[in-house]
């Protein structure tokens, strides 16, 4: 061990420090763990945006790897390092469960539509459980080790030195919904390789959708993906990135 920290996880929580590390599921995965070669930055009693905070963390951090991750999420995989150290290997922004397409409607990695309609079967990847305590059941979709277009951003893993020099950034203008796709829509127009990696976690919540804070964040997320776009993938700012 050169000293050097490989792993950063980073999170934000409305709880305290203290409740964080006593409650939370990801507080105490880290606790279990207790591998040197990962390290944690938590928001604590967190107000903000999740972009706000993971961006700071992205101008801030030495860490070879930022994992970025919701505070409901039970870390099962006791590997975690290594795998995140093999996975960056291949990716520079790594999911557990993705989608091999980004299709014009598209409103999260699984679902085509705002009726919540799942993408179909073969493109879709990765595995992911779900549950109130860890090793829930677990949902498969398709192999892992997978290129992807788009990723959950319940727990997305990225290469930080990657993501630095192609300008790659989380969009403010999304708190909570809709910036992972935005993130990942923007990793690959800037030439990001993103994809799945067999990663076993457990995630307490099934999502917030069709809320009225998602479905204006989904109209904010159109008119930036699709009202002012020359391309699928490209909104305005980036040309030639």
């Amino acid at each position: 061990m050169t000293g050097q920290k490989l792993i950063e996880v980073v999170s934000a929580t409305r709880l305290s420090r203290a409740d964080f590390m006593e409650r939370s599921a990801l507080g105490l995965s880290l606790q279990r763990l207790a591998d040197p070669r990962i390290t944690a930055s938590i928001a604590f009693q967190n107000r903000i945006g999740l972009p706000a905070v993971y961006n700071h963390r992205l101008a801030q951090s030495t860490a070879e790897v930022l994992l970025f991750v919701h505070d409901d999420v039970w870390i099962d995989d006791i590997f975690l390092a290594d795998r995140l150290l093999q996975a960056v290997t291949a990716f520079d922004v790594v999911g557990v469960v993705g989608n091999t397409r980004c299709s014009e409607g598209q409103v999260s990695w699984a679902f085509t539509d705002e009726q919540l309609n799942w993408d179909a079967e073969d493109c879709l990847s990765g595995a992911i459980a779900n549950g109130a305590e860890p090793f829930g059941r677990v949902s498969r979709f398709g192999s892992s080790t997978t290129p992807c277009r788009l990723v959950d951003g319940v727990f997305i893993a990225v290469n930080r030195d990657a993501a630095m020099s192609r300008g790659a950034r989380f969009d403010e203008q999304f708190g909570f919904h809709f910036y992972d796709m935005d993130f990942c829509r923007e990793a690959h127009a800037r030439g990001l390789r993103i994809g799945t990696w067999p990663i076993s976690i457990t995630h307490q919540s099934a999502g917030n959708f069709r809320s009225d804070a998602w479905r204006e964040a989904c109209a904010r997320y159109r008119q930036k993906w699709e009202a002012s776009t020359t391309t699928a993938d490209q909104p305005r700012g980036i040309e030639g990135a």
